[in-house]
């Protein structure tokens, strides 16, 4: 837990700016996407509220992502036991991708009302937003009741089951070839990038649509274009297609993604490998001192 602790922690707070500036595209119908109008948005930011507004919502991303990755890894840990990932010597890949699946969904159900404030937080300013965490939580209580906690939950279950399964899978499968082609010795932390950053790549791609979807449904409220409504999956998805079409709607912003996807998976997965293993090399070393 200590490991994907630390290992969500690094990742999500080295690309915050560019996942603030992804969600803020995502949740808007009257502005495209481009690499040029995200940089632009990154400087109006700076220019306008400064340096560390390019965080802004990154509190609440940690108050999230530290549990959120202390549970998704653990689970994943566990589901691999219970689901003899790996151990028989017989194919398991299917089992291998369920496991990811099964921690993604563990990790999201126990923390999803953290990720809904930070999306929040993300999309609004300090001025006319929320300024702290617990202030999310309580206007959202009062105005709009407990239940919009959980706004976009189903929509956020249904993205997470390919993300998590297509990361984890990709990851697991690229360490397994490699210990077959080179021997038992383990990926340095380079190769460990790589093969995160492909799963990254990999992971968002399958599951970027319902992310567009989640994150409609989660600022619907504070959302920019003007108030529209996203009630329902359905409503969205057929709102999103019909005023913006599949590429423009759905993928809007998926080419942001593909750069600070793998630069953060790629980050989570090998600094998770590399405290867990310095956490063992030193259990191991108390146990012979005893």
């Amino acid at each position: 837990m200590i490991s994907g602790a630390a290992a969500g922690a690094l990742a999500k707070t080295v690309i915050a700016p560019l996942d603030r500036t992804k969600i803020n595209f995502q949740i808007r119908n009257d502005v495209p996407f481009s690499f040029r109008a995200s940089l632009r948005y990154l400087q109006n930011t700076y220019a306008n509220e400064g340096v560390l507004a390019l965080w802004r919502g990154n509190s609440a991303t940690m108050a999230r992502i530290v549990p959120y990755a202390a549970i998704q890894f653990t689970a994943h840990e566990q589901w691999r036991r219970i689901l003899h990932v790996d151990k028989d010597g017989t194919n398991t890949k299917g089992r291998r991708f369920l496991a990811g699946s099964l921690a993604g969904i563990t990790s999201q159900s126990l923390t999803y009302p953290l990720d809904l404030a930070r999306a929040r937080m993300a999309v609004t300013d300090r001025y006319t937003g929320y300024r702290t965490l617990r202030q999310v939580f309580t206007k959202i209580w009062v105005e709009e009741g407990p239940r919009t906690l959980f706004r976009g939950y189903w929509a956020t279950v249904l993205g997470v089951i390919p993300y998590a399964g297509t990361s984890f899978f990709t990851y697991e499968t690229l360490k397994r070839e490699y210990y077959e082609v080179v021997g038992n010795n383990k990926p340095n932390t380079l190769v460990s990038l790589a093969f995160g950053a492909a799963a990254g790549a990999a992971g968002q791609t399958a599951s970027y649509p319902l992310d567009i979807v989640r994150r409609r449904m989660q600022t619907m409220r504070v959302n920019t274009a003007g108030g529209d409504r996203y009630p329902t999956i359905l409503e969205t998805l057929v709102k999103i297609y019909r005023e913006e079409g599949v590429k423009n709607g759905f993928y809007k912003g998926l080419s942001m993604n593909w750069i600070k996807g793998p630069i953060a998976v790629g980050i989570s997965f090998s600094t998770y490998d590399l405290i867990k293993a310095w956490l063992t090399e030193l259990a191991n070393l108390r146990r012979v001192e005893k």
